[in-house]
């Protein structure tokens, strides 16, 4: 027995009382719900910024189909647009100018009254309204109405320089090739 009580002894010696183990060598014990508790408190931060980031990708995925929905109409509206306004376009392109020559005079009288004012104003250049009036003896009234027939391609419409109570019909100026 006393062998034994010996080899138990003889294995080392007995710690001493100041003796402080080196920190490499130290030894922690921990329950299971202690480390457990060291657990929850290193990832919980983490956790909740996951929780924080899936909610900012939600977000951002709501926006995004927001934004797609409103893009796809809005590329509708402006092909509609562009429909519409190719339609106008050709619609413009295919009515007659504005600006086409009046239809020829049909009356015998109206087509003498036109060939006496070229005759007049070939002869005599610019000459007011109410002077051609009384060349050709007809009313202020008719020589308005001549007026609306003549093709203003061929004749010029314009107020006397320096006085602007009368007006001065004359020839365009024509240039031939």
């Amino acid at each position: 027995m006393l062998n034994r009580a010996s080899a138990i002894y003889g294995f080392g010696q007995s710690p001493k009382a100041d003796f402080v183990p080196p920190s490499e060598e130290a030894v922690f014990i921990l329950t299971t719900s202690q480390f457990q508790e060291i657990i929850n408190r290193a990832i919980q931060p983490l956790q909740d910024e996951v929780r924080d980031l899936k909610a900012t990708v939600a977000r951002q995925e709501e926006k995004i189909a927001a934004l797609e929905t409103t893009e796809v109409k809005d590329v509708d509206r402006i092909c509609l647009d562009i429909a519409y306004d190719r339609q106008r376009l050709a619609k413009l392109e295919s009515c007659p100018s504005t600006t086409a020559p009046p239809a020829p005079p049909r009356g015998e009288k109206t087509i003498a009254r036109i060939a006496k004012i070229d005759e007049v104003l070939k002869n005599r250049g610019a000459t007011t309204l109410k002077e051609m009036g009384r060349i050709l003896k007809i009313s202020s009234k008719e020589m308005n109405r001549l007026l609306a027939k003549l093709d203003m391609r061929r004749y010029e419409l314009h107020y006397r320089p320096g006085d602007n109570r009368e007006k001065v019909l004359r020839l365009k100026v024509q240039i031939r090739p």
